[in-house]
């Protein structure tokens, strides 16, 4: 059999080892060292916009934290996009705090403008103000920004910015991952860089690093014995990761470039096929770093699914997944109250993510096209 062709695996830009190793030689097998310090500057150069980052574990981590942050407790209600990855909602329920699903729009199938503001003023009648708002970059494709941030200053309702899937993404050419109050990223092994498994926390506030740091780091206060007057947690990235982070960050810019070639390689494949859409942006202000480039199918004008192709995909031994499914249809958040049409609950239904990794080459495209032309 072929060999597999993954939705999106890790691609090494060739320094990487060299980070690690540096690590090795001297020692620095610790969450903390010279490959942290040199990532989380390598991010806030490259970020801008007075970028401050907390390398952490996870990008899991990193939402957590933000909610702890924003001062988000027990019985508390915190606004969430349901289109999404559960890592997204499952930091609400740490806190005990009430997940609010919101229903996507069509254009960026990111966070409605519309639902949210019905959502905030539905939950303030009933006397419950949300203490946050979760706004996700879907797939690469940063969310509305303009219309969510006017609408979370006009009640006061500050923003993480779900920037995992997004990191090389911008709007009206600044970076996402500035955008919220406090914002998010990951470095997943399937993201557009990866440390393995890591995360940071971004803020343009010295204060908000420096706790999320304290935070990470078992919240040990400072004395010549160990001593907490809060509770902490085990969060702050390796020094072996960040090495791997930083020989990344010299290639975050061309495997972005490779995804959007891999996204135009979907474009031009379907564009004569009746019933199929490439997810792409709404306009010259949106810029998407096809993190997983997607579909959508209207089966009654193409006579075939989602289903089909992935299975077809499958059968070659290239993987194809459905979208994410979202949040409120998922059984732990069944009770979760839920703002929206079903918007969402369509796009699952008819949506597919195709191969998108920076590493594909020409005879994986090749593979993939003699599958995908029997439904062009």
């Amino acid at each position: 059999m072929n060999p597999k062709i993954y939705l999106s695996s890790p691609h090494m830009g060739g320094t990487e080892r060299s980070y690690v190793t540096e690590a090795f030689d001297t020692n620095w097998i610790a969450p903390l060292g010279p490959n942290v310090n040199g990532f989380e500057e390598s991010l806030e150069n490259y970020l801008g916009n007075d970028s401050l980052v907390a390398a952490l574990s996870s990008g899991t981590a990193a939402l957590h934290l933000a909610l702890i942050l924003l001062g988000v407790k027990n019985g508390d209600e915190v606004l969430c996009q349901t289109m999404t990855f559960s890592a997204s909602a499952n930091p609400i329920v740490y806190q005990g705090a009430t997940p609010i699903f919101i229903d996507s729009e069509e254009d960026t199938w990111n966070l409605c403008p519309i639902h949210l503001e019905e959502a905030i003023k539905d939950r303030i009648s009933k006397g419950k103000k949300p203490k946050a708002i979760i706004a996700v970059h879907l797939y690469g494709m940063p969310y509305k920004i303009d219309k969510i941030t006017t609408i979370s200053e006009k009640y006061e309702i500050p923003i993480i910015e779900d920037s995992a899937e997004a990191l090389g993404s911008t709007y009206k050419n600044k970076k996402c991952g500035t955008f919220g109050d406090i914002s998010i990223l990951s470095f997943n092994g399937n993201k557009i860089i990866t440390t393995s498994g890591g995360g940071a926390l971004v803020s343009k506030d010295s204060k908000i690093k420096e706790k999320a740091i304290f935070l990470a780091t078992q919240a040990r206060d400072q004395a010549p014995h160990y001593q907490h007057s809060e509770i902490g947690y085990n969060y702050r990235l390796s020094n072996i990761c960040a090495g791997i982070g930083r020989g990344q960050m010299e290639v975050l810019d061309t495997h972005v470039g490779f995804r959007r070639t891999m996204n135009q390689f979907y474009k031009d494949l379907f564009s004569k096929t009746e019933g199929v859409s490439v997810f792409t942006e709404l306009s010259k202000d949106f810029f998407s770093n096809h993190w997983l480039s997607c579909i959508t199918i209207d089966s009654k004008v193409a006579n075939f699914t989602p289903d089909d192709i992935r299975l077809a995909l499958g059968k070659e031994n290239i993987e194809a997944r459905p979208l994410w499914k979202p949040m409120h249809l998922q059984p732990v958040f069944k009770n979760a109250p839920y703002y929206g049409a079903e918007i969402s609950e369509n796009l699952f239904k008819n949506g597919l993510c195709l191969p998108s990794g920076s590493n594909l080459e020409s005879i994986d495209r090749k593979r993939i096209t003699k599958v995908l032309l029997k439904f062009t």
